[in-house]
């Protein structure tokens, strides 16, 4: 009964966080008079994903003034050469050449910093000494992320005619193999939970998220934010990067992207279970009694209908268990459904969400296990043993 009262409350009560339909408007008014954009890519051993995410950068159809500035963060194969040989070849091939291309190395980051940040305040330095025209807008994109060619041109858009000071999508993730079926979607589900995209989206809201893959950022509310130097430490940067722009009395907007795809593959469970563990404790804010709510939650929510059901039907727990299990379960693996479809993904998986679920309430305490001993939130070779969680932003 606790798990169907649950389910209700979430079905109704959780800004309807389980529809897809937040999506950047189609039509948005173009502006008269398009604004400059800097687009900052950190990168760091990203020599596998560039040739499918960087041509689409240089490929961007956008009518104002823009550049790339992708910043080599210490990478040891060879991204930063990779990244000016695609520009080249661009140049090359005796169409239109692109967006002009720069590449730059900040150095090791200062004590305090998480290394994609420092990349990004370099790359944000960078653009802002050249003493040009200012940019107007900052598109802060990972470099995995793959964009239509009309991609920046959308965000500049609707960012411009509906006055927001962020616009993120949600990159719609690689989905492939078995475990990336099983896991991907509900990642993004998870995250939509926690976060509900209507109530970040509505003016004066306290909710409040990014998609770090890709932000489109107003530079003058970036500046008054004072970001990134304001979340240096933050593992969980896209949710603090959003915090810091409402804070600073600034409008936001968050959906699901259609034309912005991430290209890293996550074939392994071992991959999927990495990119989670990394930051689920610091998203608890390094609490063991919210671990411990965390946990008890998950079983109750997504764990428990299909144990009640199971066990009604044995004759151990009744015709009452049997009915509030499989209607909380059928409640459940409705609301998957919707990010099921918009991952092209057969709706039967939505029966395998404890599944999935269970995985996530074991990934999230082994977060918390390598946080105490010592290990943290690590990428790449940098170790962040005490980052400060986005809620404490």
């Amino acid at each position: 009964m606790f798990s169907c009262a649950a389910w209700a409350w979430l079905l109704l009560g959780q800004g309807l966080f389980w529809r897809s339909d937040q999506r950047l408007p189609h039509g948005s008014a173009e502006p008269e008079h398009w604004p400059t954009v800097a687009i900052v890519v950190p990168a760091r051993d990203e020599a596998e994903v560039l040739p499918l995410s960087l041509p689409s950068l240089l490929a961007q159809d956008y009518p104002g003034r823009a550049e790339i500035v992708l910043v080599d963060d210490g990478s040891t194969d060879g991204t930063g050469d990779l990244a000016r040989e695609l520009a080249a070849r661009r140049c090359g091939k005796g169409s239109r050449a692109g967006l002009p291309l720069t590449v730059v190395s900040p150095g090791a980051p200062e004590p305090g910093w998480t290394g994609k940040l420092w990349a990004v305040r370099h790359g944000i330095g960078v653009v802002r000494a050249r003493g040009a025209e200012a940019p107007g807008f900052l598109l802060l994109t990972d470099a995995d992320i793959a964009h239509a060619p009309d991609s920046l041109r959308r965000l500049v858009a609707a960012a411009v005619s509906h006055r927001l000071d962020l616009v993120s999508q949600m990159a719609r993730l690689r989905v492939a193999g078995v475990w990336e079926r099983l896991v991907v979607p509900a990642f993004v589900y998870f995250f939509c939970q926690l976060y509900p995209f209507r109530r970040i989206n509505r003016g004066g809201g306290r909710t409040a998220a990014a998609a770090g893959g890709c932000v489109l950022l107003r530079a003058e509310t970036a500046a008054r934010a004072g970001v990134p130097d304001v979340i240096r430490d933050a593992v969980i940067d896209d949710v603090a990067l959003a915090r810091a722009v409402r804070r600073a009395g600034g409008r936001i907007w968050l959906g699901l992207a259609d034309g912005v795809e991430s290209v890293r593959p996550y074939p392994r469970l071992a991959d999927l279970w990495g990119m989670v563990a990394r930051s689920a404790y610091a998203q608890l804010r390094h609490s063991g009694a919210l671990l411990a709510v965390t946990v008890a939650g998950l079983a109750l929510v997504y764990l428990a209908p299909p144990l009640c059901l199971a066990l009604g039907l044995t004759g151990q727990g009744g015709a009452v268990a049997a009915w509030a299990g499989g209607a909380a379960w059928a409640v459940m693996a409705g609301t998957y459904a919707p990010m099921l479809r918009y991952y092209r993904q057969p709706l039967w998986l939505a029966a395998l969400l404890p599944v999935t679920a269970a995985l996530y309430l074991l990934m999230t305490v082994d977060s918390a296990v390598r946080h105490h001993r010592g290990r943290g939130a690590a990428w790449k070779g940098r170790t962040y043993p005490a980052p400060r969680a986005a809620a404490d932003r």
